[in-house]
């Protein structure tokens, strides 16, 4: 009998020990496909500045549903985490709206996640403007700063009338950013 239950302890403790190293071996299989699917949607990031909120979005579709509704149905928020004291706000996907890493839109503005080589960007400001970047780097910089010191303005091209701000660098400064300016008018069919 004591043989028995002496067995039935090492079968049992075997076991246990195999499904947490089972359940860690799945955990770290999650975790990358997670960094993989965050990797694969780093091409664009959308950003709304709106009553002391910063909203981003990594999912056109859920943005342009917040730009009609004013809401977004899932959430994460950082009460006073902007760069000047604001809440940030990161709409979610259904998708996303369980995970606890792995969002492309967090991970951009954290800074654990560049932005693709064909990247694009939008910041809407309450002022009605449209600024829109080519680069994560550009479009981390004018939130700091304030503003797009460089750029290429079109008066009340928007889908709405906006006026639309093409952001610039010190490389392609003097040329009209056709590429980012036809990339902005695919968006919203103009």
């Amino acid at each position: 009998m004591k043989r028995a239950l002496i067995t039935l302890s090492c079968v049992l403790g075997t076991s246990l020990l195999l499904t947490a190293c089972g359940t860690n071996s799945v955990d770290q299989t999650v975790a990358a496909h997670t960094q993989t699917e965050a990797v694969e949607n780093n091409n664009d990031l959308y950003q709304v500045d709106h009553e002391g909120r910063i909203y981003f979005f990594d999912d056109f579709a859920t943005y342009q549903s917040y730009l009609q509704v004013g809401e977004t149905s899932y959430r994460k928020v950082r009460i006073g985490e902007g760069p000047r004291g604001e809440t940030i706000v990161f709409g979610l996907t259904n998708e996303d709206k369980k995970k606890t890493q792995g969002i492309a839109s967090i991970d951009m503005y954290d800074g654990k996640l560049d932005g693709a080589s064909d990247f694009y960007g939008e910041t809407r400001t309450e002022e009605g403007r449209i600024y829109v970047f080519s680069s994560l780097e550009e479009m981390n910089t004018a939130r700091v700063v304030g503003e797009v010191p460089l750029r290429f303005t079109e008066i009340g091209s928007g889908p709405n009338g906006e006026t639309v701000v093409y952001a610039l660098n010190s490389q392609n400064k003097k040329v009209k950013p056709v590429e980012l300016i036809e990339a902005f008018k695919a968006k919203y069919n103009l």
